[in-house]
């Protein structure tokens, strides 16, 4: 089944189960009235909202539960999860890693290899698919990050990758704003991230993973992150492949020495490949390609007006998740 909320309804939007199609959606109040509360409740609440997406692909259906069946309108959307307890991201894509420190002359430690990169990222709240990214200014290098996400029920600590997988019960895409050129200078200082970080997109529906089909298999999602820039194409790598870590071991890697409440978020870190052909899905990683080829990066960081569109297809073309669509605003 595929949900996504409104944006009336307060912070948290309002809970609605969307056709496969993205085409037609209901809203579920005697079910749940946002995404948080039936994570909340998943177990039970999931069955009753996978009957209603089952009722609203009947033909002519014009209502359901009482609740009217209407037409989606994609910039009347919040963020699946408008805010949510928790999102950690990690960088799963050795091949960016790799990339990056050789293109400044560092090796990548054995360790990223047997342990994840992860940093504690922003989630109190999210941007809608069609709200704009807004920026201080343009010389704080805006980049797009195109990410699979997925969300997770009451997951406990110490839990296995195996058992940690059978916590994941939705999956979308993210758009993980960075501003490059104020990165290494927070790096510098060992702490993490925080200027750097500012707010993320969420893609207009969340998924479960049998929605997915066969391109949902070994905890990875495998099917291309396909990514335009003012209409023109800037990448397609397939996320099924390169990825060091399948999700399950993100999950466990995250609740190691702590819990993690449901409605959490686990990115996967920007998909890239080893066949450059295919791509990129951030600035960085297409600026350091340049860079390793010609000896310095050719293409800028996006600027004021600038248009990224963020989507997935199905094998017959069909978008998965809806596309992110957002104008950088200065």
């Amino acid at each position: 089944m595929k949900l996504a909320s409104l944006k009336s309804g307060g912070r948290d939007g309002t809970l609605i189960v969307v056709s496969r199609d993205l085409a037609r959606a209901v809203q579920v109040p005697e079910i749940a009235a946002t995404l948080q509360a039936a994570l909340d409740d998943w177990a039970v609440l999931s069955p009753r909202l996978a009957t209603v997406a089952e009722a609203i692909e009947a033909p002519k259906v014009s209502t359901i539960n009482g609740m009217p069946v209407f037409e989606l309108d994609m910039a009347q959307l919040a963020a699946p999860l408008p805010r949510a307890f928790e999102f950690v991201d990690g960088s799963a894509y050795l091949p960016h890693v790799e990339r990056v420190r050789r293109a400044r002359g560092a090796q990548v430690p054995e360790s990223f290899y047997t342990d994840p990169l992860m940093y504690q990222a922003t989630s109190a709240g999210f941007l809608g698919p069609r709200d704009p990214v807004q920026v201080p200014s343009e010389d704080m290098g805006i980049d797009l990050e195109a990410e699979v996400i997925v969300v997770t029920d009451d997951v406990p600590m110490g839990v296995t990758p195996e058992a940690a997988a059978r916590h994941i019960v939705l999956v979308g895409l993210v758009n993980d704003v960075s501003l490059r050129n104020l990165i290494p200078g927070e790096l510098a200082k060992g702490f993490g991230f925080l200027q750097s970080k500012p707010r993320s997109a969420l893609s207009p529906v969340f998924v479960t993973p049998d929605e997915l089909g066969d391109a949902w298999r070994g905890c990875k999602l495998h099917r291309p992150m396909l990514t335009h820039v003012n209409g023109e194409w800037f990448g397609a790598p397939e996320a099924g492949v390169d990825m060091q870590f399948d999700f399950g071991q993100l999950v466990a890697h995250a609740a190691r020495t702590r819990p993690l409440t449901a409605g959490t978020l686990v990115g996967s870190g920007t998909v890239a490949n080893q066949d450059t052909s295919l791509g990129a899905s951030c600035f960085a990683e297409k600026r350091t390609v340049e860079a390793l080829e010609t000896g310095a990066p050719i293409t800028p960081f996006m600027r004021d007006g600038d248009v990224v569109r963020i989507e997935m297809l199905d094998a017959d073309g069909a978008t998965i998740f809806g596309a992110i669509q957002q104008r950088i605003q200065v």
